[in-house]
């Protein structure tokens, strides 16, 4: 992997981190794109700069995370079945990552799904409004019961396949619970924090002894670059989440899916095995 390379796949990170349009799947075909080889240490790079742009939410966020400990309590109890998960299945979820074919299939299945969220749950939509004119409601983690932070968590678990989204499956997941387009997104930030600390700190342990200066400068730019790019990216999606619902990110991957379908069956090689 190329400095440049690193860059490109670090700019498409920290774009698509909390957009509804699947990171992981973006760097998986971004890389297909630019011929990147798939071995471990881009698999990693992959992965660990991913915490580099949810890194942005603490600084975006840092009040919220010194509120209470029974944040972080909710926080954990989401986190723990996409842990469990992605533990157990690690290996064929990283033989997924090799799949340009899956990504493309989920991209469409998870653009339908979208397009009907909004209708769905339109009360989403009245609500957000009440909670923009209410300051005391804009930001308050309470709303979150344990019961529901649970629900957050297995739906984030879908996520683990390459195409799926993390911040859709969970800011859906929390929709189902009755939470505001702005809190399930907000709380689908926050949970990020943990998993991607979790996923990223296991991958370097796993590698720590193929480092050599070259690969931890690449994993620190990317982590750095995916970082900026993603204080862009939060802003931007909240204001448009809130205003204009999920519809256009839907006919997003749709299109985005079927060109690649369209690519795999003209014989376009995108594998990045």
């Amino acid at each position: 992997m190329t400095w440049f390379e690193a860059f490109i796949i670090a700019v498409v990170e920290g774009l698509t981190e909390f957009l509804p349009v699947s990171s992981t799947g973006h760097m998986v075909l971004t890389q297909a794109i630019l011929g990147v080889p798939s071995d471990e240490f881009v698999k990693l790079f992959t992965v660990n700069i991913q915490f580099g742009a949810i890194l942005s939410v603490l600084v975006l966020y840092w009040k919220r995370f010194f509120k209470s400990i029974d944040f972080y309590f909710k926080l954990f109890v989401a986190f723990l079945p996409a842990a469990v998960l992605g533990f157990l299945l690690g290996d064929w979820i990283d033989s997924l990552l090799e799949s340009p074919l899956v990504v493309a299939i989920s991209l469409v299945l998870g653009g339908l799904i979208l397009l009907r969220v909004d209708a769905w749950f339109p009360s989403a939509v009245l609500t957000d409004e009440q909670v923009l004119n209410d300051p005391e409601r804009h930001d308050d983690d309470r709303l979150i019961s344990y019961p529901k932070a649970l629900m957050i968590g297995i739906f984030q678990c879908i996520a683990l396949i390459p195409g799926v989204s993390r911040s859709a499956a969970t800011i859906i997941g929390g929709l189902t619970q009755g939470i505001t387009r702005k809190n399930a997104a907000e709380f689908s930030f926050f949970l990020a924090v943990p998993t991607m600390a979790a996923a990223s700190g296991y991958k370097l342990l796993k590698q720590a002894d193929h480092f050599d200066t070259t690969k931890l400068g690449l994993l620190a730019f990317g982590n750095l670059v995916a970082f900026v790019v993603a204080l862009l990216a939060i802003r931007f999606f909240i204001g448009f989440l809130t205003k204009h619902g999920f519809k256009l990110f839907g006919w997003y991957r749709i299109v985005a899916g079927l060109i690649i379908l369209a690519l795999l069956a003209a014989g376009v090689d995108l594998s990045i095995a």
